[in-house]
């Protein structure tokens, strides 16, 4: 018996071999060479060489048309050498033959991500901070100003929502009556910090606000009756007394200041203890949405009543003849676009990490502020107010790292007990 090779070559369609690895993508079709080997040339069974076959092939026969079907095929497909397809796979696939999606690039560098988005949170907080005070030098008017932060948030907002990115999540009357009190306190806070800002340094102002924690503190035992650990406490004496040392000698000092900069502080506290007891199951970017919404029309009423006969009268002729009629818009229009920007980059940035990261960031993040403001602005602090200064961030970073661990504890209780 004569050993006869006969080589032969067809078009098969690629989709009819699932289970060879190739990409699902649409490619040519492609000649496949097939060698089979009989003992006898007269044999009309088909079988794979189960040896490497040496001898030099012969010119294979060209058949066209439909695609060829041959049970038990796949099998022996995947498993001999013999049988070479010219096709690069476009994508990595499964066992079954079903492409696996490549990662996208956050997945595949996450903190590389985060880093990016504590970068753009530092720096949209600075830029807003020295912008906003460059505003108030030639317009001081912080009632005015905060309604125009709110309100070019809610415009881009409203353009979000109307685009779909997000989706607006419907709100009906439950939710509104829950997130009023939560938008009262937030117009209030902003409304102060404004103040506060438009009549001391802006260096002052966020040293001030390093005392937030003490009042949170505060409203936790007595208005919640949540008891604080003495460890946590302890940790908030540092904060007291550098915020003391640095009001005692601050060359920008004012009582106008001062007490604004305190009233924000109590108005963002008691926004946090509502928002504790509006939790919902909307998104935060919608539910600051709708806060946003509520906050301005809380701020428009005081703005018209303190601030509109002065405006009216000479506030918009002498700033536009200062800086001019574009400069003017132009400064309103982005010092509103960083103010909503920071806050919702700092939402997102905040639900990548974890609280202990968050605590250390936020600190981070004042410190940037106060030491930004210092060179741009080249106020002269005194030694007694940098050492206050720098005492009250240290205190505010005891004391986050504190709160943290027994946050992290809690969770960990919990999940043990539900386990």
């Amino acid at each position: 018996m004569a050993l006869v090779t006969n080589p032969f070559q067809c078009s098969i369609q690629t989709s009819r071999f699932s289970s060879l690895y190739l990409s699902p993508k649409k490619v040519t079709t492609n000649h496949v060479v097939l060698k089979t080997w009989s003992l006898d040339s007269k044999s009309t069974c088909l079988a794979f060489s189960p040896l490497p076959e040496n001898q030099r092939p012969q010119k294979p026969v060209e058949f066209s048309g439909k695609a060829l079907r041959f049970s038990g095929w796949s099998e022996l497909l995947r498993r001999r050498g013999s049988v070479e397809f010219p096709v690069v796979a476009a994508t990595t696939a499964d066992a079954d033959g079903y492409a696996k999606p490549s990662k996208s690039f956050a997945e595949r560098y996450p903190a590389l991500v985060t880093g990016f988005f504590f970068f753009m949170w530092y720096f949209l907080n600075v830029i807003f901070n020295i912008l906003n005070k460059k505003v108030y030098n030639y317009f001081p008017y912080p009632y005015f100003v905060s309604v125009v932060h709110l309100l070019v948030g809610v415009v881009y907002c409203l353009v979000s929502w109307g685009v779909g990115l997000p989706k607006r999540a419907p709100i009906n009357k439950e939710l509104l009556v829950l997130l009023t009190p939560v938008a009262f306190c937030h117009a209030l806070g902003h409304v102060m910090s404004n103040v506060s800002f438009a009549a001391v340094a802006v260096s002052f102002t966020h040293t001030i606000k390093a005392l937030e924690p003490f009042f949170n503190a505060a409203a936790s035992q007595f208005v919640l009756g949540q008891q604080i650990p003495l460890s946590l406490w302890l940790s908030l004496a540092p904060v007291v007394i550098g915020v003391s040392m640095a009001s005692l000698t601050e060359l920008s000092f004012n009582w106008t200041g001062f007490i604004s900069a305190m009233i924000s502080n109590i108005a963002f506290t008691y926004r946090s203890i509502y928002s504790k007891k509006a939790m919902t199951g909307m998104d935060s970017t919608n539910v600051y949405a709708y806060i946003s919404i509520i906050a301005l029309l809380v701020c428009i009423p005081p703005a018209i009543i303190i601030e509109g006969p002065q405006l009216m009268q000479y506030g918009f002729r002498d700033a536009i003849a200062k800086v001019g009629l574009y400069k003017f818009l132009s400064d309103l229009f982005w010092i509103g676009m960083f103010y909503h920007l920071y806050n919702q980059v700092a939402t997102n940035t905040l639900e990548r990490v974890a609280p202990l990261t968050h605590a250390v960031g936020n600190v981070l993040k004042r410190v940037f502020v106060i030491g930004f403001s210092i060179v741009v602005f080249g106020n002269r602090i005194s030694t007694q107010t940098g050492i206050g200064t720098i005492i009250a961030i240290a205190g505010v970073a005891i004391y986050s790292l504190i709160k943290a661990n027994i946050e992290e504890q809690k969770r960990k209780a919990a999940a043990t007990s539900t386990s």
